[in-house]
């Protein structure tokens, strides 16, 4: 089997890694409330839990509309969640979404604790598509 990862594709998982910007996270509502039961986030994406698919889907401040769009577009409200990558406790890998594509998202290899989340930010869509204003 190639590995097709090239010296700048590492060069740029290294640099984001490395970086302390925020990552974020769509939660459901429901599924944001239910982690303090719990005390911690345990919900990959929409509709699958951690247990099931081993890692959080997480995306950059860059990314996160498109995400929103692309998953979610059925949707009037989400949580966003804005993620201290520092003070999660789990392995946060920088990977591509699907063999082929280049853009690499940050990945949490375990549950999200209460605490590495800064912010939340109730997001409602509005129109055609999920705009976050700034």
């Amino acid at each position: 089997m190639t590995n097709n990862v090239t010296a700048n594709d590492k060069a740029t998982e290294t640099a984001a890694r490395s970086s302390d910007e925020p990552i974020f996270h769509l939660a459901l509502p429901e599924d944001w409330q239910g982690a303090f039961e719990i005390g911690e986030y345990r919900w990959s994406t929409r509709g699958k839990t951690l247990d099931a698919v081993g890692f959080i889907h997480c995306s950059t401040a860059v990314q996160i509309e498109a995400t929103a769009n692309r998953f979610y577009g059925d949707l009037a409200h989400l949580v966003l969640l804005t993620i201290d990558p520092v003070a999660v406790t789990s392995e946060v890998l920088w990977e591509p979404p699907a063999p082929g594509v280049d853009e690499l998202f940050p990945h949490i290899y375990g549950p999200l604790p209460i605490a590495a989340v800064n912010m939340t930010t109730m997001w409602t869509r509005h129109g055609e598509g999920w705009v976050l204003k700034t």
